[in-house]
């Protein structure tokens, strides 16, 4: 590559076009992008839709670790010498991922900066939350950890959006409880107006009068301490 291509080098573009190593996929709702398991051949990118990231113990017991969305990188565990997926990528909606191959992507950290600063500082965004996870897991109510994932979901979009069609069962396993009690805080949630839905299985808004309880309950929960 000569210095001139490597001066014009934008990573938004590189993680956003097709090129050597590189393609568009489509995905259907529900469909499997990859399985715990798996061979770790390529890292992708969210160009639309979401992405629910699970994984399932030897017991058959499965959890979700996540839900991405645009922009975000999905498998990029390939990129740590891990041979075998450790969790699972499936549809949540239809969706368009950009795959890039190990070996180019590699190539390409390997040769410029500007995307090697942006792939570091998302890893260390995305460190930071699972231990934020960790954190909302062992020290809040079920409540709260509800509250807070909704809000994660809402983050990338507009204010009062819609995250569109998430059961409560994928809700329960993201807040470690059971589904009773998921519907129990989404019927309170909604009394109080911080969310509203016809019908959940077409869409949820998120009001955002929810962060501010969530950041009350917060506050009064330190002071308590």
């Amino acid at each position: 590559m000569s210095a001139k291509a490597r001066r014009d080098f934008d990573p938004k573009i590189f993680l956003s076009t097709i090129g050597d190593g590189r393609q568009i996929v489509s995905f259907r709702k529900k469909q499997i992008i990859f399985a715990q398991g798996d061979t770790t051949d390529a890292v992708f990118v969210i160009q639309e839709g979401k992405v629910r990231l699970s994984a399932k113990s030897k017991a058959g017991k499965e959890a979700t670790l996540g839900i991405l969305s645009d922009k975000d990188f999905v498998g990029e565990d390939c990129l740590a010498d891990q041979p075998l997926r450790i969790a699972s990528a499936s549809a949540m909606t239809d969706c368009d991922l950009l795959r890039i191959e190990k070996k180019a992507m590699l190539l390409a950290l390997h040769r410029e900066q500007t995307l090697s600063d942006l792939f570091v500082a998302y890893l260390l965004v995305q460190s930071i939350r699972y231990q934020e996870d960790l954190i909302d897991q062992h020290c809040n109510s079920s409540e709260k950890r509800l509250a807070r994932i909704l809000l994660l979901l809402a983050k990338k979009n507009t204010p009062d959006s819609v995250v569109p069609k998430l059961d409560q069962t994928t809700l329960a396993q993201m807040v470690g409880t059971t589904r009773s009690r998921v519907s129990f805080f989404m019927n309170r949630f909604r009394s109080l107006g911080l969310i509203d839905y016809s019908d959940f299985r077409h869409g949820l808004q998120i009001h955002g009068s929810l962060l501010s309880l969530y950041a009350r309950k917060n506050a009064l929960t330190l002071a308590h301490n």
